[in-house]
């Protein structure tokens, strides 16, 4: 890993501010209530959960018809951008809470000002850990509790997970990825999703030398690119719970989750890949879409078919 390049610091500025542009786009939560009457019945109450590194800030979602499905999920952001006001963390949750499925959302620390693995997934540990066996949270069991995220948060999930699988916390039922990011350097891509991928223009796409820039920040020094657990598809899979990985069509990332899924599969470990077609990575940052409504109902059905 000797050429891997150092974090350069105007990369992952832009990235940042492009993120926090974005977020200061987004609409407050009663104006989502406004354009999406049906998730006014959703009970949502912030709460902290007491971590390794100080409070775990989550946000929990009751739904008013509970069907029995419970899921923690986790934003994305590269990690050092996203909050739980994101749509990609609370209009998700909000749209799984209308439809019956209690949710707990985690923010987590970022890798940023000196933090960096294992921080990220320490947090997200403790707050799995509490959903998990906290009725108060997701409320009484009527079967095990799935654990789920997007981009780096997909990453921090499976870190949990094994994490989980090795002892150190309940197990989730199941994992539900969503354009994931789970290897150290960016897989080579098959001919379609790089075909998809070469569509988009160059300021949408993830490079290999911009994604080793944000891995690097995240892990802090080579040494940690090797830590399996900061990147999951450097470990034993053998033993995590069944998965559904769910792809971005034209997505640099989509190779990342076609090369996991074929290691989960080697490994043993059922798994569902797919990709949602006519999307790009974020795309659960926009909720008017009709890719990301057919999102929700993917993983509905993979929640639901499993309580």
């Amino acid at each position: 890993m000797s050429g891997t390049p150092e974090p350069t610091a105007g990369q992952l500025d832009g990235f940042i501010a492009m993120m926090e542009a974005n977020r200061r786009a987004q609409v407050d939560h009663y104006d989502l209530l406004r354009r999406f009457p049906s998730l006014a019945d959703v009970v949502v109450t912030d709460r902290e959960i007491t971590g390794r590194h100080g409070p775990v800030p989550a946000r929990v979602y009751r739904a008013a018809a509970p069907v029995g499905a419970r899921f923690v999920w986790v934003h994305g952001g590269a990690f050092v951008a996203g909050d739980l006001d994101m749509y990609e963390s609370h209009w998700v949750a909000l749209e799984l809470a209308a439809r019956g499925i209690a949710v707990v959302a985690l923010d987590y620390r970022k890798a940023l000002a000196g933090v960096h693995h294992p921080v990220l997934s320490d947090d997200v540990l403790a707050g799995w850990t509490a959903a998990a066996t906290d009725g108060d949270l997701l409320g009484e069991p009527a079967g095990g509790v799935h654990l789920g995220g997007a981009s780096a948060g997909g990453n921090l999930a499976v870190s949990v997970a094994m994490r989980a699988r090795d002892g150190q916390a309940p197990a989730p039922e199941s994992l539900v990825l969503v354009y994931p990011n789970l290897h150290e350097t960016l897989p080579e891509a098959g001919p379609d999703t790089s075909a998809a991928a070469e569509k988009l223009p160059a300021e949408m796409r993830f490079s290999r030398s911009f994604m080793s820039t944000i891995n690097l920040n995240y892990v802090g020094s080579i040494d940690g690119l090797r830590d399996p657990l900061a990147f999951p598809a450097l470990g034993d899979l053998t033993g995590l719970p069944e998965t559904y990985i769910l792809n971005a069509e034209a997505d640099d990332l989509r190779a990342s989750g076609e090369a996991f899924a074929s290691d989960l599969a080697t490994a043993g470990v059922p798994v569902r890949v797919e990709f949602e077609p006519d999307t790009r990575h974020g795309y659960l940052d926009q909720p008017d879409s009709t890719q990301a409504a057919r999102t929700i109902e993917r993983v509905v059905s993979w929640l639901t078919d499993r309580r």
